[in-house]
């Protein structure tokens, strides 16, 4: 049976769960014994480095080095914790915490702006990974692991036992390819939502590749539309953190009297029944921006991959965006690293080719002679201008159109 790096083909899938009480205590002890072996994973690597910068032989120093060292695995946390040999708390739970910190630390060699691997807080997210293991299979299906859909509204999952589920799995339950799958990731929101995430692995493509369309289009990202395509078609910005935004200010007021009340009274959060009420009302109104945001780029992200053989668009880098104060919360508020990310998976699901490109001029270029605002004595375009007149060819321009053709000739060059 092949392993999930030798498959050729991935996917990944994230479904509804709806736990029973006892099962939501057990994603709860299951989380605090991955979120504490992670920790202690961090506190050893930390006290690891402080030992090894003294250089002198010390026998004591060395001593607890051998110890730290010997500690860094499932097995052996186990065995100087003994509170981790609970017989609810899945191994594989453990395992993943210590692998997760590890791979935590090849990011930042890899990319130093990622940081160190740093403790994790206590929060009302809860999260955990399994991983779904094929004892004595000869093949691997979605229907005979550790972790196997019993049908189509319910699966099981060591530990926790028998889920119901609701979500967008039922086309993939009917393949007849072989499929396996890998990590299985339990998650709560803020919001008290229970979500169910697996990695899926097969030697047959789990989307059927659309046919060429022949067509490309270049995107223009902005506030004011959310996309202009070169063929001069506009998405508009739905903005739905501004749509909303006065009844969550409202309700994170009553959240924050709330929260003074009790520890002017000296009870804490956690206790206080009213402030967790509230704390719930506030998550959900998050939760419902972030669906319909989310909502929204999948159906458009979809669109532009399906009908276009290339697409292309502009680099953007948030991050750096975000520090216009006059512009961050339009910008939060849009999603263009979400979109992008989007575009990208989506491209290589589907087949289709995806490119970014330098945005450098894109806006002040005439895309039909190639003139730069800003040369030869012209003033450059400002944001307010949203049409202009070129002078050199008399070209009259809508300016994200323009921009739009622009990128899309420059993808058009970087491919060649």
């Amino acid at each position: 049976m092949k392993s999930m790096a030798q498959l050729e083909y991935h996917y990944g899938l994230k479904i509804r769960v709806y736990p029973s009480d006892r099962q939501k205590q057990l994603i709860k002890l299951n989380s605090d014994a991955s979120r504490f072996v992670y920790n202690e994973m961090v506190a050893i690597g930390k006290e690891l480095w402080q030992l090894k910068q003294v250089k002198l032989p010390i026998d004591t120093v060395q001593a607890r080095i051998k110890q730290l060292e010997l500690r860094q695995n499932a097995k052996q946390m186990s065995n100087h914790f003994q509170f981790l040999e609970d017989k609810r708390i899945d191994s594989l739970a453990k395992a993943n915490a210590i692998r997760n910190y590890r791979k935590a630390w090849k990011a930042f060699r890899k990319v130093h702006g990622t940081g160190v691997p740093k403790f994790h807080r206590k929060s009302y997210a809860w999260r955990y990974q399994t991983n779904c293991q094929y004892i004595k299979q000869k093949t691997a299906q979605l229907t005979n692991g550790t972790v196997c859909f019993e049908d189509l509204k319910h699966i099981l999952v060591p530990k926790l036992g028998r889920l119901r589920i609701k979500g967008s799995h039922k086309r993939l339950l009917s393949r007849q390819a072989e499929t396996r799958i890998g990590t299985v990731t339990i998650t709560k929101d803020a919001a008290d939502r229970f979500f169910l995430s697996m990695q899926l692995g097969s030697d047959t493509p789990f989307i059927t590749k659309p046919a060429k369309t022949n067509r490309q289009t270049g995107i223009d990202l902005n506030t004011k539309n959310f996309l202009t395509t070169s063929d001069g078609k506009v998405v508009a910005n739905p903005r739905y953190y501004r749509t909303i935004k006065g009844r969550l200010a409202k309700a994170q007021r009553v959240l924050s009297r709330r929260a003074r009340r009790a520890k002017k009274e000296h009870r804490p959060l956690r206790n206080s029944k009213n402030y967790q009420k509230q704390r719930l009302v506030v998550a959900k109104i998050h939760a419902q921006i972030l669906d319909r945001r989310k909502n929204f780029l999948h159906n458009v992200s979809t669109t532009l991959i399906k009908n276009h053989d290339l697409v292309v668009a502009e680099e953007l880098r948030s991050k750096n965006l975000l520090k216009n104060h006059a512009l961050a919360m339009s910008i939060a508020d849009v999603g263009w690293g979400t979109f992008l990310g989007m575009l990208t998976y989506k491209a290589d699901l589907y087949g289709r080719q995806f490119v970014t490109v330098n945005p450098r001029n894109t806006t002040q270029t005439c895309h039909h002679c190639d003139f730069v605002m800003g040369t030869e004595g012209t003033d450059k375009l400002r944001l307010a201008d949203r049409e202009w007149t070129c002078p050199k060819c008399s070209t009259h321009h809508i300016r994200d159109h323009n921009a739009a053709q622009n990128i899309l000739i420059k993808g058009i060059t970087k491919l060649a």
